[in-house]
């Protein structure tokens, strides 16, 4: 079976080596016996519940409102009976009222954009940070990485943290990683080529930037060692799989994650690629329909729904991801038996993915208030892919309600509307001023973003 074997002692070894840090997993979770598993879940979910109504206030008034305790949940088909959380919860508590430790006990805090003026914000625990590093490695083995590749970690800074989990995971089964470096493109690719690079860790858009450089250097892609990527962060059609296999000569295997449920290694393809293998000893995945959260039979296509089962900082209980997918329960022929997922395209919310990077409308909407009360202006947001570079591209209506004509402070209004904006999301942000007739065709879409991407 493609799981045991010398590499797996080889990993046991570096857990052991690592410490209190990194957890040790058993191998057989991955495999074992369906109702065992159920059974494995129930137990971490009821521990998950008593913790969170215990130390949480949140989720004590959330589920006291529900008239239920956790001691109501006595089978995996009671989770279905609890209220669902979104990312408005996350805004609504910053920033540390969902945590359920003291902060005495969290070793490492992150930060993403939020739905409004405040970020979300979630900690971790030194066994939180073993058990993520845990799910990495776990992906990065069923990838068919070994400890004879050398990995290069390419992010944009919006994903900065996901970077690190991955040199984590990677250095576990002890592969040789260039960490990520905020090089320009060509340089990366420099990188590549000299160092030796075989596995590539980013996202489809920045491969696809990666694709376009090789092309204008006449670099022939058989020059290169690497052999495979693992892309995240961003819906991936079979067909831009396949076009970026076919321009890079390498096999491709795609991973899924959140930056609020821990990371990028909820769920990930094995060498298959019959849909991502969820790590169902840490999480428990539903499928409800958007409109009334209904809970939908596998193979149903609905919004994901992401309960942790072993986060001890920052328990999520029944998130709605707003990512649309479907699950398979089926067997794989990998011998894993954990259920798979399947994302789709589209999203059940307003958030747009702009190069793995979740951004809500009001946090555009927080950046006007913010910068031009006591009006708001008119403004619509495009996400764009210019030249295999995804953007966001604001437009703002020059209003003389709103701005002097001045030539200097109109400057300065769009430079400090591409600052926050970018400095919030760590992506590249346009901004350009308009007079109020060429926003006409969009006046039933102000405040919103419109995707004008290709699928892909």
């Amino acid at each position: 079976m493609t799981l045991n074997g010398p590499i797996w002692a080889g990993i046991t070894a570096n857990l052991r080596k690592a410490g209190p840090k990194v957890q040790m997993w058993n191998r057989g979770v991955e495999c074992q016996d369906r109702e065992e598993l159920a059974q494995l879940q129930l137990e971490r979910l009821q521990a998950t519940l008593n913790r969170a109504y215990k130390n949480v206030p949140f989720y004590h008034n959330r589920l006291g409102g529900a008239w239920m305790d956790p001691s109501a949940v006595r089978s995996l088909d009671d989770l279905a009976k609890l209220p669902l959380m979104s990312r408005e919860d996350l805004s609504h508590n910053y920033p540390y009222g969902l945590f359920a430790v003291p902060l005495r006990d969290i070793v490492r805090i992150h930060t993403a954009s939020g739905t409004g003026s405040n970020p979300t914000v979630s900690g971790y625990t030194e066994t939180d940070l073993g058990i993520w590093t845990e799910m990495v490695a776990r992906s990065l083995t069923a990838a068919g990485v070994s400890a004879e590749d050398i990995i290069q970690i390419c992010f944009d800074p919006g994903l900065a943290n996901w970077a690190r989990d991955f040199k984590g995971g990677a250095e576990v089964i002890q592969a040789s990683v260039i960490p990520m470096t905020p090089l320009e493109i060509p340089k990366q690719v420099m990188v590549m080529n000299d160092y030796k690079t075989s596995v590539l860790v980013t996202t489809p858009s920045y491969t696809r930037q990666l694709v376009r450089e090789m092309t204008r250097m006449g670099m022939n892609p058989n020059a290169l060692s690497l052999r495979r990527a693992l892309l995240l962060g961003e819906y991936v059609s079979e067909k831009a799989r396949l076009d970026l296999e076919e321009a890079l000569h390498i096999r491709i295997q795609t991973t899924y994650g959140l930056s609020e449920v821990p990371g990028p290694g909820v769920a990930y393809e094995c060498k298959g690629r019959q849909g991502l293998h969820i790590n169902e000893d840490h999480f428990i995945a539903e499928i409800i329909a958007p409109g009334t959260g209904e809970q939908l039979p596998p193979g149903r296509t609905g919004e994901l729904v992401l309960t942790s089962l072993t986060a001890k900082a920052f328990p999520l209980i029944r998130f709605r991801t707003g990512d649309r997918a479907r699950i398979n329960t089926e067997a794989c022929h990998c011998g894993r038996t954990s259920a798979r997922l399947q994302v789709t395209q589209g999203r059940a919310d307003q958030l747009a993915v702009i190069r793995g990077v979740k951004l809500h409308p009001q946090l555009i909407k927080g950046v006007m208030a913010r910068l031009h009360r006591p009006k708001l202006p008119a403004y619509v947001g495009f996400v764009r892919r210019l030249e295999e570079l995804d953007l966001l591209e604001v437009w703002v209506q020059v209003d003389e309600d709103c701005f002097s004509d001045e030539i200097k402070m109109l400057e300065d209004l769009v430079q400090k509307v591409r600052g926050e904006l970018e400095q919030s999301l760590g992506i590249p942000v346009k901004v350009r001023l308009v007079e109020p007739e060429t926003m006409i065709i969009y006046r039933d879409r102000q405040g919103q973003i419109i995707d004008e991407r290709t699928n892909g």
